[in-house]
């Protein structure tokens, strides 16, 4: 998820620093982005669809780190009480051995 945030976020920025920095504007009132003639409107357009991906792959981005840092934790606590029932196990098995008679 973090990947794909972070993809998101990237292409959102790229088409708005494309429609800053490649955009020329002829006598007309058309625009050239990149080659491109298109309308001012359509510009504008561009840029809130960059806007709002910048914020989507923020929002997967932060998403996918909770669910990481959740995972990570449950691991945690679980590797922490598989360990305590290991070492539980070990002394009760202790225990019996200690209480069965020895034949010899």
């Amino acid at each position: 998820m973090l990947l794909l945030g972070l993809f998101v976020l990237a292409v959102g920025v790229a088409l708005i620093l494309s429609g800053l920095f490649a955009s020329d504007v002829s006598a007309s009132g058309q625009v050239d982005l990149l080659g491109i003639d298109v309308t001012p409107a359509t510009l504008f357009v561009l840029g809130v669809i960059g806007g709002a991906a910048v914020l989507w792959g923020l929002w997967i981005s932060k998403f996918g780190v909770k669910r990481e840092w959740r995972q990570r934790r449950e691991q945690k606590q679980l590797d922490e009480l598989s360990e305590k029932l290991g070492r539980a196990q070990a002394g009760r098995d202790r225990d019996l051995d200690e209480d069965e008679p020895k034949f010899i």
